[in-house]
C-alpha cells in the first residue's frame, strides 16, 4: 500500500527513485506526471497517488508532456514479488494480453478471468485490459515520436487490433490525435527495418561491469559484442526468438551516465516490439533500484564495503528463460570460456539460421526440443550431465516445466529440482537469470566462496540480512572474487620482476 505521506515528500523533493512506482495525478490540470517532474509542486489537496500510469488514465487523466510518465522505468516490485499481481503484472509486460487476451493471461496463472481482474483492480486501481492498454499507448507514442513509421504501422506494432481502437486510446491517453502527437524533431529514420529506442533506467547504473558480464559469456552466432574504435564503446548484439519471428537487438554501452541505453530491435513482425523491448530491459535488469539494493547490503559489514564501491551493480536477466536454463547445465563444472565453446557449437548445428546473417550473427539459440534430441556427439561431456541437459530439455518442450515470466518461482524451482541432475546451484542460478529472482543466492558456488573470502566473511555467513536483494550480493562476491584474482597475479608478477 502506497503511503501518501512519504510520496508528497518524494514529490516535494523531485525523488526520480520512485519514477515507475507510483503517478502523481493533478485535480486542478487533469495531468498526471512522474514524481520527479520538473513543473511546480502541486498543492498536497489536488494530489492523488497512483499505483500505475493506467489507474491514472481510467481516472481521466492524461500524461504530462513535460516529464512523460510513461517513459519512466518500470516498478522494481514486479520483480521482488511472487504473488498474483506481481506474476500478472510481469506477463502483462511481456505482451501476453495482447497477444492471448485476457483468458490467455488468466489460463497461464491459474484463475478465472473475474478473480484475476478483481484482484488487480483492488490493488492497481485497473484490470489486465487498461494496464495492456496503457502500455500499448506508452509503445505508440515512443514510434510516433522516434520514428518515421506510418501511423498505421504505429498502431499495428504497439499492438492495436484496429486503427480506430489506436486513435481513440491516444486521444484519451494524451488528449492529442496521433498526428498531433508525432514530434517531427526527434523523429529517426527506421533503416532496414532496425527502430530505434531509449531503454530508461535509474541511477547509478554500472554500465561496465554488466557489459563486460555479457560479453565473457556471449554465445558465438548468437551474441556478440563488438567495439566503434571511433567512439571507443561497446554494443551488445544478439538474436531473438520473439513470438512473430526472428529479430536483431543491439545495445550500446553508454559513454557517460545519462539514464537511459540506445538501443535497435530490428523485428520480423512489428507487433513484437513491446516483447522485445520488455525482454532486453530484464536482461540488463533495467527496473531495478540501486539506492534501495546498496541502502539493505551497507548495512552489512561484509557486503557493505562492497556495495559502495559498485553502487550502480546490476543482476542481469535474460531474454530467453528456456535458453538461460539449457546454458546453465551445459554449464556445469566447467569454465565459463568452455561452456560458452560448447555452446556455440550446439548453437551452429541445432539453432535456426536467420533468414540473413547480421555480423556474426548467424542463429537463432536452439529450441528445447531440438536439444533433447541432439547427437551424443554433439553433447561432449560426461554421461550423467548428458542425461541432465536431454531430461531438461524434454521437460522444457512438453510444459511439464515453465519457466515463463509468471510462474510461481518457487514451483519452478522444485519442479527443475526433481529433475535428474539438477542440483541447488543450477536451480538457484536459473531463478536469478531465467526469472528475474533479486533474491536469489548461491552458497556453494566457488565465485561466491571466493568473494566472501576476499570480503573477509565466513563461508558460513548469514544472508538472511541481503534479502530481497542477495542476487545483488552474488554479483558483488563475484567481482570481489574476480578484483583479488587479479590482483593476487598482479603481485606475483611483480614479486617475479624483482628478483
Amino acid at each position: 500500500m502506497m503511503q501518501e505521506d512519504a510520496c508528497y515528500r518524494a514529490v516535494s523533493s523531485k525523488d526520480a527513485r520512485h519514477d515507475g512506482v507510483f503517478y502523481t495525478a493533478v485535480r486542478t490540470t487533469g495531468i498526471y506526471c512522474r514524481p520527479s517532474c520538473p513543473a511546480r509542486t502541486p498543492k498536497r489537496e489536488n494530489i492523488t497517488f497512483y499505483p500505475t500510469a493506467a489507474a491514472a488514465q481510467g481516472a481521466g487523466y492524461r500524461a504530462c508532456r513535460r516529464c512523460r510518465p510513461d517513459v519512466a522505468p518500470g516498478s522494481p516490485e514486479w520483480n521482488i514479488r511472487a504473488d498474483l499481481v506481481g506474476r500478472a503484472m510481469r506477463l502483462i509486460s511481456d505482451g501476453v494480453v495482447d497477444r492471448e487476451g485476457v483468458a490467455g493471461l488468466a489460463a497461464r496463472l491459474g484463475y478465472s478471468e473475474r478473480h484475476l481482474s478483481r484482484e488487480l483492480h483492488a490493488e492497481l486501481g485497473a484490470g489486465p485490459l487498461a494496464i495492456a492498454r496503457s502500455q500499448r499507448a506508452q509503445t505508440a507514442r515512443l514510434l510516433l515520436q522516434t520514428t518515421d513509421l506510418s501511423v498505421t504501422e504505429v498502431a499495428f506494432a504497439a499492438g492495436f487490433s484496429s486503427v480506430r481502437q489506436f486513435n481513440d486510446t491516444i486521444r484519451a491517453v494524451y488528449a492529442l490525435t496521433p498526428m498531433e502527437l508525432r514530434d517531427r524533431r526527434g523523429r529517426r529514420p527506421v533503416v532496414h527495418g532496425s527502430i530505434p529506442l531509449r531503454l530508461a533506467h535509474r541511477q547509478p547504473f554500472d554500465a561496465a561491469a554488466l557489459f563486460d558480464f555479457l560479453e565473457i559469456r556471449a554465445v558465438p552466432g548468437v551474441e556478440e559484442v563488438t567495439t566503434d574504435p571511433r567512439k571507443h564503446v561497446r554494443t551488445y548484439r544478439r538474436t531473438l526468438a520473439l513470438p512473430g519471428g526472428p529479430a536483431v537487438a543491439e545495445v550500446d554501452e553508454p559513454g557517460a551516465p545519462q539514464g537511459w541505453l540506445d538501443a535497435r530491435l530490428r523485428l520480423g513482425d512489428l507487433r513484437d516490439l513491446t516483447t522485445g523491448v520488455q525482454r532486453l530491459r530484464a536482461l540488463f535488469d533495467l527496473d531495478a533500484d540501486p539506492e534501495a539494493v546498496t541502502e539493505v547490503l551497507s548495512a552489512d559489514p561484509y557486503l557493505g564495503p562492497l556495495a559502495a564501491k559498485r553502487p550502480g551493480l546490476r543482476s542481469p536477466g535474460h531474454v530467453d528463460p528456456h535458453e538461460l536454463a539449457v546454458r546453465a547445465v551445459l554449464g556445469q563444472q566447467v569454465t565459463v570460456a568452455a561452456a560458452r565453446t560448447l555452446v556455440g557449437r550446439l548453437a551452429a548445428r541445432y539453432g535456426t539460421p536467420l533468414p540473413e546473417p547480421s555480423g556474426g550473427l548467424t542463429h537463432l539459440f536452439p529450441s528445447a526440443a531440438a536439444l533433447a534430441e541432439a547427437d551424443d556427439a554433439d553433447l561432449a561431456m560426461p554421461a550423467a550431465r548428458r542425461r541432465a541437459v536431454r531430461g531438461l530439455c524434454a521437460a522444457l518442450a512438453d510444459g511439464s516445466v515453465r519457466l515463463d515470466p509468471g510462474v510461481d518461482r518457487d514451483e519452478a524451482g522444485a519442479q527443475l529440482l526433481a529433475l535428474p541432475g539438477i542440483g541447488p546451484w543450477t536451480v538457484s542460478y536459473v531463478r536469478m537469470r531465467a526469472l528475474a529472482d533479486p533474491d536469489a543466492y548461491l552458497p556453494t558456488d566457488i565465485g561466491v566462496r571466493h568473494g566472501l573470502r576476499a570480503a573477509g566473511a565466513p563461508e558460513a555467513v548469514d544472508s538472511d540480512g541481503w534479502r530481497p536483494w542477495r542476487s545483488y550480493a552474488v554479483h558483488h562476491l563475484w567481482a570481489a572474487a574476480t578484483e583479488f584474482e587479479t590482483q593476487t597475479k598482479m603481485s606475483k608478477k611483480t614479486e617475479v620482476g624483482a628478483r
